[in-house]
């Protein structure tokens, strides 16, 4: 089995490298009396339909059976209060620099002590779909947060006979389980918007005083993450799908982008029945460094609902929702409201079936990286033909925050390295493991599905650009550097036109000093190569001599 839930009565001690005060602390709280264990989806579906709050809608289960559900189960809906989106100042990794590990300990300790006199339920779940990889993941949920609990035990996979089997024939890693303690309710007059804490070397967390299923999703994924990347994967927030085209081709392309960016737009697109598409995942999945296979670690999907009306035919693959309203149709239907109209980050899990050719491992190495970003100053598309810069433009990904972060400037560009706000482990980390790809033949693009100089990227047009590379048509030519462009006439980019000169040049002047200041920020631990600030600054150089253009 992949990850190690038990240990011999010799292999308990502060010597052994899985344990720490942090992990055992947490853990700890799993075996208590007050501790009730749900097995299943259908018994975790019970307690979510009788929790309080709950809305039991007229909208019944897709092939619930497929998903380990009764049938005529129904879409359960659920809201929680002023906050609907993560909240990131509040996350604390141990092992930080700055972060007091005891202090942290002690808050968790007190929590635990607090939650004795409440129904606890503990879940289990696992983080990977294939036996190259899978972890075992628990978590400790209080008695009144039943939502919750069903959440995350749809959102990722559950124990089931089949998945049990593969468990324990998968590969096994130095790795323990991965436990996490949660307490919703709880207070604390210095974090009054709660605190997610992680020990990821030791795959353990706690998250407290958040209601947000987000959290819980991503607090798990953090640490699944961080054991891929510690065992030869990289760790990707981002989607991958496998086109093939009428002739037989194959092409495999990943897209990395934060939520909102449009990942899962074109992950899930269909390209008007062009080509056979199979979808991996649109949010999580990991890719082997030795031969270049992917995983997806999560079943389901947990999307947006912004951009669905009541009426939309997506919603037949609604399994719950979260904050969303809710009304009453004509013939007494209770119904949701979506797009985003009671409040922004409307979000549901749906079922894989969304996905009609869904597949949980990919053989076939990525053929195309796409960098999603919303920088004004970037076309939309650019080719990176050297794996140094195309490694540095994922590490300085500059883009926008959503509604799915509580408490952000959503107007502000940004950049969220690789997309993904939810690495625990030093950024050189991805950028040597994202360059070795590069080096090997992975194409690199850049895509910007935001703005242009002012004007806005369509949908459609971002769709037929990567339809067009796919195609193996897409014409690009130099532009600057080592970075082609494609000729799109309504977008045109030229160095040699003075505002957008400045623009381009201030772009690469934010990403510089963003790699400079990871020297500092975390103590260095986020410290890039020299090769990195080398590869920006001679970018710069040839922007600022503005020789090249097109338009």
């Amino acid at each position: 089995m992949a990850s190690i839930g038990s240990f011999k009565l010799e292999e308990i001690s502060p010597r052994n490298s899985l344990f720490s005060r942090f992990r055992v602390t947490v853990e700890t709280a799993f075996y208590r009396n007050n501790v009730e264990l749900v097995t299943s989806r259908r018994e975790a579906y019970k307690l979510a339909k009788s929790s309080p709050g709950t809305i039991v809608l007229d909208w019944e289960v897709y092939k619930p059976e497929k998903l380990d559900l009764d049938r005529g189960t129904k879409i359960l809906l659920f809201n929680d209060g002023a906050v609907t989106g993560r909240y990131a100042p509040g996350r604390r990794i141990i092992g930080d620099p700055g972060i007091d590990s005891e202090f942290y300990t002690s808050l968790v300790r007190e929590a635990i002590f607090n939650s004795r006199y409440r129904k606890m339920y503990h879940a289990i779940s696992f983080t990977g779909l294939h036996e190259d990889f899978m972890v075992r993941n628990h978590i400790l949920i209080p008695e009144g947060h039943e939502n919750l609990l069903y959440n995350w035990l749809l959102n990722f996979q559950h124990e089931t006979p089949e998945y049990l089997e593969m468990y324990e024939r998968s590969k096994v890693y130095n790795e323990g389980d991965i436990f996490i303690f949660s307490d919703p309710d709880w207070k604390h007059p210095d974090f009054p918007m709660g605190l997610a804490i992680f020990d990821p070397i030791h795959n353990a967390g706690a998250i407290l005083g958040m209601r947000y299923f987000g959290e819980f999703k991503k607090g798990t994924l953090t640490l699944g993450w961080g054991t891929a990347n510690r065992n030869g994967f990289v760790a990707c927030h981002g989607g991958l799908k496998r086109f093939k085209t009428k002739d037989g081709k194959k092409f495999v392309a990943a897209f990395f982008g934060l939520s909102g960016s449009g990942k899962s737009t074109l992950t899930h697109a269909k390209h008007g029945g062009k080509y056979d598409i199979t979808i991996l995942h649109d949010d999580a999945f990991i890719i082997n460094m030795s031969d270049g296979s992917s995983i997806a670690l999560e079943p389901q999907y947990f999307d947006k609902t912004a951009d669905y009306s009541a009426a939309s035919p997506d919603n037949k693959y609604l399994i719950t929702i979260q904050n969303c309203g809710v009304t009453m149709t004509p013939d007494g239907k209770i119904v949701p409201v979506m797009e985003d109209i009671r409040n922004g980050n409307g979000r549901a899990i749906k079922s894989r079936l969304w996905s009609p050719n869904r597949i949980d491992k990919i053989d076939e190495p990525i053929n195309a990286i796409f960098w999603i970003m919303k920088d004004p100053a970037i076309p939309p598309v650019i080719r990176i033909k050297d794996p140094v810069l195309a490694s540095v433009m994922g590490a300085t990904l500059a883009t926008k925050r959503t509604s799915a972060e509580a408490g952000v400037d959503t107007t502000k560009l940004v950049i969220e390295p690789y997309a993904n706000p939810f690495r625990t482990w030093p950024l050189k980390d991805d950028y040597e493991k994202f360059k070795e790809l590069f080096e090997k033949g992975v194409e690199c693009y850049v895509i910007n599905t935001g703005h242009f100089m002012g004007k806005k990227v369509p949908k459609e047009l971002t769709l037929s650009i990567v339809e067009s590379i796919v195609d193996g048509k897409a014409n690009f030519r130099d532009f600057v550097g080592a970075i082609q462009i494609m000729e799109i006439d309504s977008f045109k980019a030229d160095l040699s036109d003075e505002e957008y000169g400045k623009a381009l040049e201030r772009s690469f002047e934010m990403r510089l000093e963003y790699v400079e200041s990871r020297k500092e920020e975390r103590g260095g631990v986020d410290a890039l190569p020299e090769e990195a600030t080398e590869a920006l600054k001679d970018m710069l150089t040839v922007v600022r001599k503005g020789k090249l253009s097109v338009g």
